[in-house]
């Protein structure tokens, strides 16, 4: 479960780059502006976008583990928060997966 978490979180870093040129666009970031394609260890698909771009060019990447991933990590929210200074931050929200959950799970330099 922590391999599959791991490379999920991973998967979703490479979009930070894509992401970044979009800060300062004023405009969206769609799937297809960063290259999405979706995980088979997670929920999504071509339809929902992942990344959220503000105004203050804060934003974030999202995805939820599903598809092919283990049931006990299914439901789990990995998330990539950016802030106005270009910093980003890996965010784990175990809420859904919580009594299942071991901290052993949680890749180096995530935080719950």
């Amino acid at each position: 479960m922590k391999a599959q978490v791991s490379r999920a979180v991973g998967e979703l870093s490479a979009y930070k780059t894509p992401f970044e040129g979009r800060v300062g666009s004023n405009g969206d970031v769609t799937n297809s502006d960063i290259g999405y394609s979706p995980s088979s260890l997670t929920s999504g698909d071509l339809g929902t976008n992942i990344g959220t771009l503000n105004s203050d060019g804060s934003g974030q990447l999202q995805v939820t583990m599903g598809g092919n991933a283990h049931p006990d990590v299914s439901g789990l929210i990995l998330r990539f928060d950016r802030n106005t200074a270009g910093q980003w931050e890996c965010v784990i929200d175990n809420t859904g997966v919580a009594s299942i959950w071991r901290s052993s799970y949680l890749p180096p330099g995530c935080q719950l």
